[in-house]
């Protein structure tokens, strides 16, 4: 819930005593580990909950403002928020070499459709050269109908096969990669840590078989401590990717944390060059 967000939805909501500076904001991402709901909670313990809202209303208050907060992120979203500074040419960068884009709008904190409102602004020319991985591509995925149970065309069995198959198949094409090829690069532009573990760990697997990638040939680019907790789960190598925000943020589970896309920060050349386990 970034500071724009939370002033909409606060001034929505008649809640005129809460006021989150940059620092009470930053404090507040580093106390509750970017999750949301927490973040509420620690505020309102701070300065006081509404005196007209019953203890026992507290989880369904705070949950209706956060429903707010993502009704004034789609309306920010949707007028002329812009793309971070560097990520056009680090797209174009990658496609030039040939290099498997996925940008993963699934689960997204603010709801796929925000996330779409932004991989649009890239333009058609560039996402046509890209694949964009949201709820129903997640679904159709072979760990998608695995998990969720939703349109298997084939028995459990067959299907577990064929994947043993491909993953013996992938194994014997490692130690050749490893010496040879570039890494394969995931971009996520979700920013959140309030999803379930296992949603973006579907997600993860989802972008992977779509681009046809063994997971520890992929790379994932995250802010959020969720999506890199979720990919270190998998074994899939992960960045870091700071905003003004989590400037001070730890992350641990990172293989490596940048503050932003080219120069001196993340390139495609930088990630080229890694080899990570």
């Amino acid at each position: 819930m970034s500071i724009p967000q939370k002033d909409l939805t606060f001034q929505k909501l008649g809640l005129d005593c809460a006021n989150w500076t940059e620092p009470v904001y930053s404090d507040l991402v580093r106390r509750s580990a970017g999750n949301e709901e927490k973040m509420l909670v620690l505020y309102f313990n701070r300065i006081g909950w509404p005196t007209s809202l019953p203890t026992s209303e507290k989880e369904p208050f705070v949950k209706s403002v956060l429903q707010e907060k993502k009704n004034a992120l789609e309306e920010l979203m949707l007028k002329s928020l812009p793309l971070r500074p560097g990520v056009e040419d680090f797209i174009d960068d990658a496609c030039n070499k040939g290099i498997p884009m996925i940008i993963l709008t699934a689960y997204s904190r603010s709801g796929e459709k925000t996330a779409r409102s932004i991989v649009e602004k890239l333009g058609d020319e560039r996402l046509s050269k890209i694949k964009v991985v949201g709820n129903e591509e997640v679904e159709k995925s072979l760990y998608g109908q695995l998990v969720f149970g939703k349109g298997m065309s084939s028995s459990l069995d067959e299907q577990l096969a064929k994947e043993a198959r491909k993953a013996a198949s992938a194994e014997k094409q490692r130690i050749a990669e490893e010496v040879a090829s570039l890494l394969k690069v995931s971009v996520n532009i979700d920013t959140s840590s309030s999803e379930r573990l296992e949603k973006i760990v579907a997600s993860l697997l989802a972008g992977a078989e779509i681009a046809e990638v063994p997971v520890y040939n992929c790379i994932l680019v995250a802010g959020s401590k969720s999506g890199l907790a979720a990919a270190e789960q998998i074994g899939m190598p992960r960045v870091a990717l700071r905003s003004s925000f989590t400037s001070r943020a730890e992350f641990p589970t990172a293989n490596a944390i940048m503050d932003g896309f080219g120069g001196a920060d993340l390139t495609i050349s930088k990630l080229c060059q890694k080899r990570w386990s």
